[in-house]
């Protein structure tokens, strides 16, 4: 991140401070080591960093209104909703009733065997095995 007054560091002052008034506090003291170490923190530790400053009044309302804009300012993670839950493929009625018709009266041809072991296995037909699975219809009516 690039900061116009580096030697600044609101989010380190304030862990001080907190770390400072509130020695046994664990919390206060694991989040200074994190941004000690990484150099940052998450938007939840940020949150409740800055809940526990708010009741040190010590901690000036300026630093406190920098940490909010810090906060606001971080993006937060949202998880879409799932997706309803609708099978990929939906079988035409239409092509189903062409399959069976020209099966009631020539059940051995092959090729319409493996259309219908496609439309079977939920695999779409392409338009040009629908046009002619069309052809055999017409052709056998």
């Amino acid at each position: 991140m690039h900061r116009l007054k580096p030697e600044v560091d609101i989010v380190l002052d304030i862990l001080k401070i907190v770390a400072e008034k509130q020695p046994g506090n664990q919390f206060s003291q694991s989040i200074l080591m994190q941004y000690q170490e990484r150099g940052g923190l998450s938007k939840k530790q940020l949150e409740g960093l800055y809940g526990k400053a708010k009741r040190i009044p010590e901690i000036s309302q300026n630093k406190l209104a920098t940490l909010e804009a810090i906060i606001l300012r971080k993006h937060e993670k949202q998880k879409s909703d799932r997706p309803a839950n609708t099978p990929l493929y939906q079988k035409d009625e239409g092509v189903v009733e062409m399959i069976e018709s020209i099966l009631s009266k020539s059940p051995q041809h092959k090729r319409v065997l493996f259309l219908k072991s496609k439309v079977d296995s939920n695999s779409p037909l392409s338009p040009a095995e629908v046009t002619e699975l069309k052809k055999f219809h017409k052709l056998l009516k």
